[in-house]
């Protein structure tokens, strides 16, 4: 047996409705593990709120985080981080926001916030994790992996818009959500990251089996060998993953029923 990289995306891909991991998908990632194929999870998430799924699973999972500015081996060793410039990151601290809009910074050890948003916490409500509000004079660009802006549809790709004419490819920018901007040091991404970790197990992109739904997922499924598409993914990111297979809705397993038909458990 040639031993496979599956990386996975988590809300939208990996986990259910409710963003939690099903006793199916444990025992399938559980029994790959043990036939010697290797585990990494890639999310918008930070580390620490990914912790708890990895614990569950109870098996090596390598972790790529904050849309891969953060990566760290199965034994939570830091193999790479990469922040997004201290001027560059006050400058999009200081952007004035349209009302409503919220601005999040995941720093290397935290998650800030400018005001109290609870109905955030809805998507973390497995893992625990939160937020915490801010003092004035914390924001100050510091080891941030990512600036996040989250907010209507309409005022986040104003947003987007500004920030690009601003700074180009200094910065990378991308969705998570409709209403989540995020934005993270040039060069850095999904697929940024996952090289490295190919990189660092001695295995070639071929061997890789990965699995998105939007379009943080775009530069990780470009790379892998083997991309799939969730049924309920983006509109756009088929298209701009041209060579992907379609499977089927996060809400029905997909990832688990393709992982379980494609290694013939």
């Amino acid at each position: 047996m040639t031993p496979r990289l599956i990386v996975t995306d988590l809300d939208g891909t990996l986990l259910d409705a409710d963003h939690d991991l099903t006793p199916g998908t444990i025992a399938t990632l559980r029994t790959l593990s043990a036939q010697g194929h290797h585990l990494a999870l890639a999310s918008g998430r930070h580390f620490r709120d990914m912790l708890l799924f990895r614990e569950r699973l109870g098996v090596p999972v390598h972790v790529i985080s904050t849309n891969g500015a953060y990566l760290h081996d199965q034994h939570d060793g830091l193999v790479a981080a990469r922040h997004v410039d201290r001027e560059l990151a006050r400058d999009l601290i200081a952007l004035p926001l349209q009302a409503g809009v919220r601005l999040n910074l995941y720093l290397d050890d935290e998650w800030l916030i400018d005001a109290e948003a609870p109905h955030l916490l809805a998507l973390h409500a497995h893992t625990g994790f939160g937020y915490r509000v801010a003092e004035p004079g914390e924001l100050d660009g510091e080891r941030v992996g990512k600036v996040l802006y989250i907010g209507e549809p309409q005022q986040v790709a104003e947003l987007e818009t500004e920030i690009r004419r601003r700074h180009g490819e200094r910065l990378h920018l991308t969705y998570s959500m409709e209403t989540s901007l995020e934005i993270m040091a040039g060069g850095v991404n999904k697929g940024a990251a996952l090289a490295s970790l190919l990189d660092s197990l001695g295995m070639e992109a071929e061997a890789c089996l990965a699995f998105g739904d939007n379009l943080n997922d775009v530069e990780m499924l470009t790379l892998a060998g083997e991309a799939h598409v969730m049924g309920n993914a983006h509109p756009e990111l088929r298209g701009r993953v041209p060579k992907a297979r379609v499977i089927g809705h996060h809400t029905d397993g997909a990832v688990t029923k393709y992982l379980r038909e494609r290694f013939a458990l």
